[in-house]
């Protein structure tokens, strides 16, 4: 069968242009965290200025929480109803502005409310990066394309302290830092606008790519004998009844609090083992290499198995085990006081949440409908979201009282309870190929 694109322009095909729209998206979550993890870089040189204490920290860190919470699960749903190229446009515009203007803040309150609002701005960027990588990419490739673009999370939190003390020193105070950073979204948005279109309307996508996308999606849609027209998404409602939609935020609610956790506290709690910001950065971007890894691994095994005839639930629930299991090693660091092993017991465990954490983030496009997609995967990140508050506010509260110590012990369990209830949630059920569901 000849599929026949809606543009009707002549011009040359970009050969495996799916690759190049995954390379846009992992370009854009690199920058997302670089605007984010500017603040974190910087929390040291502000708590030193302003006289914070580590509550004071959380509490701004909580309000980035509070907006991010909140957008995943509403403008997920926006991502949804506008479309994946102008709901991207949209949020890439909005947080590269905020992150400029909080070079404007002037204390607790004002660093506060410019959080807040950027938390609302990046919140879509993972539930629409979804909803593009179902929209684009084959199943038996969508673990290594959501590796891709998860992996920009951790490129840019390894980029971020570098860039951001060089440019305190450079420039001799923080306030540049949160400009040029804010900079960098309208440069890719350039890129972007130009490159992103749906598969179907696409210029510059061949024959031969364009087949190979809509067959898998007429698989993926035949046991449900629906056609891929454009529909209406299902009701939140409808979305809550399914167990599966439970499992999928049970996975993501009990494993990004340990991520958030990291990339937040990781600089501060080295200042407390005693290490300068500046004597950290040699060590510092280790874990979030070992993260950077993960993601491939994760996806990249996870494919391997489905290609070796496993099923999809098989291929994903193997590599869910070993991310779980994995971030255990956040218990030993409590008691380590050497730079590097220290740095080391992270990479672990941030190599084996990433591997866990790609393969949360791929399940809502392999259960369901691309209609669907970004809603589930922002309830998911809005779940995540409200548990992340609660415990940045904990470790605050219990970092300032006691130490690190109870809060690496928690960080390792959680993703250990959140494994469990995915097995039990996420299975082919009576709900599978009744119009929302996929089989896995």
């Amino acid at each position: 069968m000849t599929y026949q694109k809606k543009d009707s322009r002549r011009l040359s095909p970009i050969k495996n242009l799916r690759w190049w729209i995954g390379g846009m998206l992992f370009a854009s979550t690199i920058v997302n965290y670089i605007d984010r993890q500017t603040l974190s870089a910087l929390a040291p040189f502000l708590k030193r200025d302003y006289g914070w204490t580590n509550e004071d920290y959380a509490l701004i860190v909580i309000s980035f929480r509070v907006a991010y919470s909140i957008g995943q699960t509403v403008l997920g749903r926006l991502m949804d109803r506008v479309g994946t190229r102008m709901g991207i446009t949209i949020t890439v515009t909005w947080y590269s502005i905020v992150a400029m203007l909080t070079s404007l803040a002037g204390g607790l309150q004002s660093f506060a409310f410019f959080r807040f609002l950027l938390g609302l701005g990046e919140s879509p960027n993972w539930p629409a990066a979804t909803k593009a990588v179902s929209e684009w990419f084959p199943r038996r490739e969508r673990g290594w394309a959501v590796a891709l673009f998860d992996s920009g999370s951790s490129i840019g939190a390894a980029i971020a302290p570098a860039l951001v003390i060089w440019l305190y020193h450079a420039f001799g105070g923080w306030r540049p830092a949160f400009i040029v950073t804010g900079m960098l979204g309208f440069l890719w948005l350039i890129a972007w606008r130009m490159l992103y279109h749906l598969p179907e309307q696409h210029p510059r996508i061949s024959q031969e790519e364009l087949k190979m996308i809509m067959d898998d999606r007429k698989d993926a849609l035949a046991s449900e004998n629906v056609m891929y027209a454009d529909q209406p998404p299902p009701s939140w409602s409808t979305l809550l009844r399914l167990p599966q939609t439970w499992g999928i935020i049970a996975g993501r609610a009990l494993s990004d609090p340990v991520w958030f956790f990291i990339a937040d506290w990781f600089m501060i709690y080295l200042v407390s083992k005693g290490f300068s910001p500046e004597d950290t950065l040699v060590a510092f971007w280790i874990p979030f290499v070992a993260a950077d890894l993960g993601n491939f691994a994760g996806g990249g095994f996870s494919s391997f198995l489905i290609n070796r005839g496993w099923s999809v639930r098989r291929a994903r629930t193997a590599v869910i085990i070993f991310g779980s299991v994995g971030m255990t090693m956040l218990i030993p660091t409590a008691f380590m006081s050497n730079l590097f092993a220290i740095a080391g017991l992270f990479a672990i465990s941030t190599f084996a949440y990433a591997t866990l954490c790609t393969m949360v983030l791929v399940l809502p496009s392999d259960l369901f409908k691309s209609n669907s997609v970004a809603t589930v995967s922002g309830l998911s990140g809005t779940a995540a979201g409200i548990l992340t508050i609660a415990s940045t506010f904990l470790v605050g509260w219990v970092s300032d009282r006691y130490s690190f110590t109870p809060i690496l012990i928690v960080a390792s369990l959680l993703p250990l309870i959140g494994m469990a209830l995915m097995l039990i949630f996420i299975r082919n059920s009576k709900h599978t190929g009744k119009g929302i569901l996929l089989k896995i």
